[in-house]
């Protein structure tokens, strides 16, 4: 008799997004407690605040840094720590539904190191977009810097299946022309802010790191120097 088949018809998410996911619900569940008092003492319902004052990224702070040549690990941890504090529920719910989508595609074919690093180099260098680009008092926060450069990394496995394929590889950019013009609209109408700047500047990097961080990536790049 054959065995029953016990796999599971859905696949389980990778390990690394499920720990990203965690830390950014973890550190959310926390605020929205404390703001209803359901949690801590008085203080909490300043938590958000709080958080958003010490992890949030600051361009002036960067300014300052950049100036002064001084660099004090309180401000450059904010390069990281700002993907994992949000504005308020809504913000946090839609940066962690599109990581678990698109953690879940991009981690499946890239490594756990590969996916993290994606998702932080990502962050990274869309604040430094953000700080160089712009003159914006505002600080930036939310994990969509780093999200947009997973939206990198899918963009890349789409856009080589393309091309494996024979298709128009234009088609794997519909989702980030689509997002973009998204969040351009929503600017109009309702005056949003400029951190679409960090999201294309993740996009980016998502994408141009895919080249060396997909498996057997170095090997073709090393392949391709050595041929031309």
């Amino acid at each position: 008799m054959s065995q029953p088949d016990n796999n599971s018809p859905i696949n389980p998410l990778p390990p690394v997004v499920v720990a990203l996911f965690l830390l950014i619900a973890g550190v959310e569940v926390v605020f929205s407690l404390g703001a209803r008092g359901l949690v801590g003492d008085a203080s909490a319902i300043g938590w958000r605040v709080a958080a958003l004052q010490k992890y949030a990224f600051s361009g002036e702070i960067f300014d300052w840094m950049l100036s002064s040549g001084v660099w004090p690990f309180e401000h450059v941890m904010r390069f990281v720590t700002y993907l994992f504090v949000h504005g308020n529920f809504t913000h946090a719910a839609f940066a962690s539904v599109m990581l678990l989508a698109l953690g879940k595609m991009v981690g499946e074919v890239f490594s756990a190191f590969a996916t993290l690093a994606v998702f932080i180099l990502s962050g990274i260098v869309g604040a430094l977009a953000f700080a160089l680009i712009l003159d914006n008092p505002a600080p930036l926060f939310g994990a969509y810097p780093g999200v947009y450069g997973l939206i990198g990394a899918f963009t890349f496995l789409l856009w080589t299946r393309l091309g494996q394929m024979g298709e128009n590889q234009a088609r794997a950019f519909s989702l980030i022309g689509f997002l973009v013009g998204l969040q351009l609209l929503f600017g109009l109408v309702f005056g949003g802010n400029q951190d679409w700047v960090a999201d294309v500047a993740g996009f980016i990097t998502g994408f141009v790191m895919s080249f060396f961080l997909i498996p057997g990536g170095w090997a073709r790049i090393r392949s391709k120097i050595r041929h031309d």
